[in-house]
């Protein structure tokens, strides 16, 4: 078997300069969008406008990246061009139809950039190094992503919230360099003579024939239930207890995890390679129960910002293993971005309930209870796993403990060492 490549920097760099260039499209844009006399209303139109166009893109999506083969790095210069650019619209044009339109264009380049990083790194790395591949690709998006909120936060108080979209702008040559310094194309997913049994617009029904896809996906819409509307019930109840002070907690709970994953992520990739994805799928999702309950439990919001390394942990492990175990689901075959971009539907739709389930048991039954029915629903995915997932890692691929491959064997069929170089 072939033996993991190095690190490739230009990888490195392009998630951490990605993830900074997104902070920007965080909380920013209402605080923008509100200093240009922009009504709740409008803001919340313009970005649930976004947020549709993200979801309808996401299949189509991954379905180019799939079909562009060794072509795929032409999504990742498109995607990056399109979320640099998209500032500058908003700083230049902050009208309605302009910045409704931009931040539509810029989502759906979201969703094309995303399984374009992942395809190239599989590319790159190949089936056996692809976890620690992954594992660095999480940990410089965290640390770009917990970067730029930081200096774009103190651009947005001290020089002007445009500051925050210039900022973001001014790093589209960065991240176009790293682009061009991404290593050859190493391996492909399958040859290129291959073509699937059902093709076109049959290829996402193929693929959720397969239980273990359906199975997965259940798994991270019920982990996104449990996870993301945690921090929204939190902040309303720190706010309502420390007034103006509330604000530096929150922020606390926003970096605290981002640097639990810079941390843990390529650990998390590594161990995946050496001792399978099932029991750190376990382990990873078993944190979002644990955390749920912290928050209902314990009323010092310090004591919980120490909480909060739960969610690094659990986001570490769903942002290695969504596609590091997408990758085992689809080898030998040209469905690896259409697979997540499937995955990506359920983690979608696990978010948005996360939100209104939490809101309504909240108003309806109080904050311990809505709490309680998160932890629940964390419980259920890590139940699911358990019980339903089996191990998706295949063990000619698997690497022993000293770094070694464990199989001396040839690569398996899907994972063929390609001689040429990168594609343009």
């Amino acid at each position: 078997m072939t033996r993991p490549v190095p690190p490739d920097r230009g990888l490195d760099g392009l998630n951490f300069a990605s993830a900074t260039m997104g902070a920007a499209y965080g909380s920013f844009i209402p605080v923008f969008l509100t200093g240009q006399a922009w009504t709740q209303t409008r803001i919340g139109l313009a970005l649930t406008i976004a947020t549709v166009v993200s979801a309808l893109c996401q299949v189509p999506a991954g379905m180019w990246v799939d079909a562009a083969g060794p072509k795929r790095r032409r999504a990742l210069w498109l995607g990056t061009i399109i979320i640099g650019l998209t500032p500058l619209v908003l700083v230049a044009l902050p009208r309605p139809l302009p910045v409704m339109l931009a931040l539509a264009l810029q989502s759906a380049a979201g969703t094309l950039l995303s399984p374009a990083i992942a395809a190239v790194s599989l590319a790159v790395a190949g089936n056996a190094g692809l976890g620690e591949r992954l594992g660095r690709n999480a940990r410089y998006g965290s640390i770009g992503a917990g970067a730029g909120a930081a200096v774009m936060g103190v651009s947005s108080t001290w020089l002007s919230h445009q500051a925050v979209f210039l900022i973001a702008a001014a790093l589209l040559p960065v991240a176009l360099l790293a682009i061009a310094r991404i290593g050859p194309d190493r391996f492909e997913s399958a040859p290129a003579a291959v073509e699937e049994a059902a093709g076109g617009w049959r290829a996402p029904f193929a693929l959720l024939m397969d239980r273990r896809i359906l199975v997965f996906a259940a798994c991270l819409l019920l982990f996104q239930l449990s996870s993301i509307a945690v921090l929204q019930l939190a902040a309303v109840e720190v706010t309502a207890r420390m007034g103006a002070r509330s604000g530096l907690v929150i922020a606390a709970f926003v970096i605290v995890p981002q640097a639990m994953v810079a941390l843990a992520a390529p650990w998390i990739g590594m161990m995946a390679e050496r001792h399978g994805r099932r029991r750190l799928l376990i382990l990873g999702f078993a944190t979002t129960p644990i955390r749920a309950l912290g928050f209902m439990l314990i009323g010092n919001p310090i004591a919980l910002i120490g909480v909060q390394v739960l969610e690094g942990a659990g986001g570490a492990a769903f942002g290695v293993m969504m596609p590091l175990v997408a990758a085992d689901l689809t080898r030998g075959t040209r469905r690896y971005t259409l697979c997540l971009a499937l995955l990506g539907l359920a983690s979608t739709a696990g978010a948005a309930l996360s939100t209104v389930v939490a809101g309504f048991a909240a108003d309806r039954l109080g904050r311990a209870a809505a709490f309680l029915v998160l932890a629940l629903a964390g419980v259920a995915a890590t139940a699911l796993i358990a019980l339903a997932l089996p191990e998706t890692r295949d063990p000619a691929l698997a690497i022993s403990p000293d770094g070694q491959d464990a199989a001396p064997n040839g690569p398996p069929d899907g994972d063929q060492e390609r001689g040429n170089g990168k594609d343009g």
